[in-house]
């Protein structure tokens, strides 16, 4: 790739007003590297479920962030990376970074997809969010004092947004990561209790963890009139990802920068510096 070249192009940031997204253009405009924001309020506009507005969105861009929303195992995610993919190549995008879920079938279908593209490619294979608990689906549990999941005693090595940004940062702007598939995870295993303690400490009140039926759990959230989409993932994330498949640490933040991951208890550290669950305390 010639990188003078490319550096002139904009990257085009998928989902780019998400959890990754975001920080990923923040990234990107902090060194100054042009981006666009691929979302439905973004110039151009982008719509997964309008495929008539992709091509504006691709024109012209060097590389391509895929955060496909809510998650790759989502039904039909398959075939909208396989379209984006195709129109990539149509517009003569060099590079693509995939975000990716850790130990979920569906999105290793997805993965393949854009490894055999002919396209550079970067998978960034992430284990569960640390920030579910402060900008995702658990964060109203906190500052009520009880993390009511369906988890058992389950570890889950917990990455931070923080060091995923950093990896795919590094993907779309960097030279020594095609062909890389980097499963970025924190550096501990942690059931929910730990989670609990941890956020606890953080916030200088009690949190304790509930272990709820997994049913219960499903039926509470469908009842409260969370998305269909949420609800189904929840479900699947809950009886087929966290069944221990996902219990190792990985390597890919190191490989990916050079430094070890940040570990849950930082993140927790930092988010109630932020204010992260004063609002709803």
């Amino acid at each position: 790739m010639d990188t003078q070249t490319t550096f002139n192009k904009p990257n085009l940031v998928l989902g780019g007003t998400g959890k990754t997204g975001r920080r990923i253009v923040e990234r990107l405009r902090s060194r100054g590297l042009p981006v666009r924001v691929g979302s439905r309020a973004g110039t151009p506009p982008f719509d997964w479920a309008r495929e008539a507005t992709w091509d504006d969105a691709l024109q012209g861009v060097s590389s391509i962030y895929i955060s496909y929303a809510p998650d790759l195992a989502i039904p039909g995610a398959k075939d909208a990376i396989a379209a984006l993919v195709w129109r990539a190549k149509l517009h003569d995008v060099k590079r693509v970074v995939l975000l990716s879920g850790r130990g979920e079938d569906e999105a290793r279908a997805c993965e393949a997809i854009v490894q055999n593209s002919g396209l550079e490619w970067t998978i960034v294979r992430a284990s569960w969010f640390a920030q579910n608990f402060s900008e995702g689906a658990f964060a109203d549990m906190v500052p009520s004092g009880i993390i009511a999941l369906p988890g058992g005693d389950t570890p889950e090595p917990y990455v931070d947004l923080e060091d995923v940004a950093d990896v795919a940062l590094a993907a779309l702007t960097e030279q020594g990561h095609d062909g890389e598939v980097y499963e970025v995870t924190g550096p501990r295993l942690m059931t929910l209790r730990e989670v609990a303690s941890d956020l606890a400490h953080a916030t200088g009140h009690p949190v304790r963890y509930v272990d709820v039926p997994h049913d219960e759990f499903i039926g509470q959230l469908a009842d409260s009139g969370a998305p269909e989409a949420i609800v189904w993932l929840l479900d699947y994330l809950f009886s087929t990802v966290l069944d221990g498949r996902n219990a190792s640490l990985a390597d890919g933040v190191q490989r990916a920068l050079g430094r070890p991951p940040r570990d849950f208890a930082h993140y927790a550290r930092e988010a109630a510096r932020a204010g992260a669950w004063e609002l709803a305390a």
